[in-house]
């Protein structure tokens, strides 16, 4: 059972701009309200493989993920990937240049891995609204990426 949403904002920069933004793990944290705090995981520049601890405070409660580069195409795309209480999360940017700015495109996926009945009855009650609070928190995100881009 999967639930996918897409997102994108139009970004006043040019993609490396944007690229340099959405590949600085450890200032994550300075740009995006969201997240209290990081914890890098692995050492050198970004890239696949790269790991870092990401705490953020959602519907009240905060929550430590970690998390992984599993794709990278500078200044293209990047996907980054995390599993947590059984489910496989995956976070797509893309960035396409436009007018001389830059459409930055998130495609965020949550799917459950060996749903119960229970995970299956709770995604089905549960699943459109946390998805509603979910691109409203991503929405967010977008939109302070793109405040920072547009300041470099």
């Amino acid at each position: 059972m999967e639930h996918t949403t897409t997102l994108t904002q139009h970004v006043n920069a040019h993609p490396e701009k944007v690229w340099a933004v959405i590949s600085d793990i450890p200032g994550s944290a300075g740009t995006l309200s969201g997240i209290n705090s990081i914890q890098m995981l692995s050492e050198g520049p970004y890239g696949e493989g790269t790991r870092w601890k990401e705490t953020r405070t959602m519907m009240g409660r905060q929550e430590t993920v970690e998390m992984w580069v599993s794709e990278t195409d500078p200044p293209r795309s990047t996907t980054v990937k995390a599993l947590q209480g059984g489910a496989d999360y995956t976070s797509r940017f893309t960035l396409s240049e436009r007018d001389g700015g830059t459409d930055l495109t998130l495609t965020f996926g949550a799917e459950v891995i060996k749903p119960s009945l229970l995970s299956k009855v709770g995604m089905a009650l549960f699943g459109k609204i946390g998805m509603s609070i979910t691109r409203k928190a991503l929405s967010k995100d977008l939109a302070e990426i793109a405040a920072k881009a547009e300041s470099l």
